[in-house]
């Protein structure tokens, strides 16, 4: 169960709520604007993934209110602002902040994506260690039409999904993409044949049953190995092994697959 100060947090822009066995299910809640990141939506980003790892969550599911995963940078804020360089520049790095505490706080987070994921959406969802898609999902990196270039990460994590000319082409011509070419391109992992809310909630059942120094290792360590050399990702992924594999609270594991009690892994499951 998370811990309660994690629902004390000021958000204005996310509602939470309690799942079942630790997982928190965190609603991008404005639905009326397609559930576009706002400045203060990014702020919700970082207060939140700055309090999940020490909140006891298991597994963060990500989902939205509304028809939309998330359309991307409020366009209408951006303009009426009429931010400097240096201020645009502060706001790219708050949502930079908040997608890396995503990505390396070591709670798993699934996102459940419906409709738009367009943009900032695309970013925010590349952010998520699993994405779930459904059959209204669509994926766009409009930026060019719009005069703009993308601030949150499209260059790193949409490139790392789907490669640099995919990502290139998708800014310069507003390429969309949907079904089951954007799932084997590797927008998502799943695609659902009815709600991705509920095949994620599945999913983040599933993985929250995982031990959580496990999940540590897995969702912050796979990309901070990516980020180093061969020779210096092998050393660190030996640490990782020595420190996760001797955990003793995964005794009890082994000793049922010793045994032969625990389910092996078949082709079916």
């Amino acid at each position: 169960m998370p811990a309660a100060d994690v629902f004390a947090l000021p958000l204005t822009r996310i509602a939470l709520h309690e799942g079942a066995g630790g997982v928190l299910e965190a609603v991008l809640n404005r639905p009326e604007k397609r559930n576009a990141l706002d400045a203060e939506a990014v702020e919700d980003l970082v207060r939140l993934f700055d309090a999940v790892p020490r909140a006891g969550v298991r597994a963060v599911l990500l989902r939205a209110a509304g028809d939309h995963f998330c359309a991307g940078l409020d366009l209408v804020e951006h303009h009426r602002e009429d931010r400097s360089p240096a201020a645009f520049m502060h706001l790219c790095l708050r949502w930079h902040e908040a997608f890396n505490k995503m990505e390396y706080g070591g709670v798993p987070v699934i996102a459940a994506l419906k409709g738009a994921v367009v943009g900032g959406g695309l970013e925010l969802a590349s952010a998520a260690h699993i994405r779930v898609a459904d059959a209204s999902t669509y994926y766009a990196l409009p930026e060019g039409q719009r005069g703009l270039f993308t601030g949150g990460g499209a260059t790193i994590r949409v490139t790392q999904m789907i490669g640099k000319p995919r990502t290139v082409d998708m800014m310069l011509t507003g390429r969309v993409y949907r079904g089951q070419e954007a799932l084997t391109l590797g927008f998502s992992q799943y695609l659902a044949e009815g709600s991705s809310d509920d095949l994620a909630r599945e999913v983040a059942a599933k993985v929250a049953q995982n031990l959580p120094l496990s999940n540590f290792a897995i969702t912050s360590g796979v990309s901070h190995l990516q980020n180093m050399s061969a020779l210096d990702a092998s050393y660190a992924e030996a640490v990782l092994a020595g420190v996760v594999n001797t955990q003793p609270d995964a005794r009890a594991r082994l000793a049922a697959f010793a045994d032969k009690s625990a389910p092996r892994v078949r082709a079916d499951d």
